[in-house]
């Protein structure tokens, strides 16, 4: 072999030993950019992570106050209904009520020998009996 092909071989294999130093230096490079990238990402993820969790503290309170609010309502709407059972209860008795005082007025002008005819007294008010006072 010739010098000349020795050189050229020798210069061929040391621009490749570079070329390959080279790759492996910018490819160490890059990774090293992506780790710091990586650690930036990390360290915003960590910071919303907080934040996120604060959100859901405070979604959880809210919904916790809705379902007692819901309860709450829940509860009235119960006792809504008691009284007005409770309500119809009593217009049911009060106009029992009504119904016995009205018979005992009218057992009274019967047995009443002053008491006036019936028809006299229904000539006025239709709804109210004549012989209250």
């Amino acid at each position: 072999m010739s010098t000349t092909i020795v050189i050229v071989i020798i210069v061929v294999a040391i621009v490749v030993i570079l070329l390959a130093a080279g790759v492996w230096v910018m490819m160490r490079k890059q990774r090293e950019h992506r780790r710091f990238e990586a650690e930036g990402i990390r360290d915003r993820a960590a910071e919303r992570e907080f934040e996120v969790g604060e959100q859901k503290a405070r979604a959880d309170e809210i919904a916790a106050k809705s379902r007692a609010a819901q309860a709450e309502s829940e509860a009235k709407a119960a006792q809504a209904e008691q009284l007005t059972q409770q309500a119809q209860m009593r217009r049911s008795e009060a106009a029992d009520a009504r119904t016995e005082v009205d018979k005992e007025w009218e057992r009274a002008d019967k047995v009443d020998p002053d008491s006036k005819p019936a028809r006299t007294q229904q000539e006025g008010d239709a709804d109210q009996p004549s012989h209250r006072l």
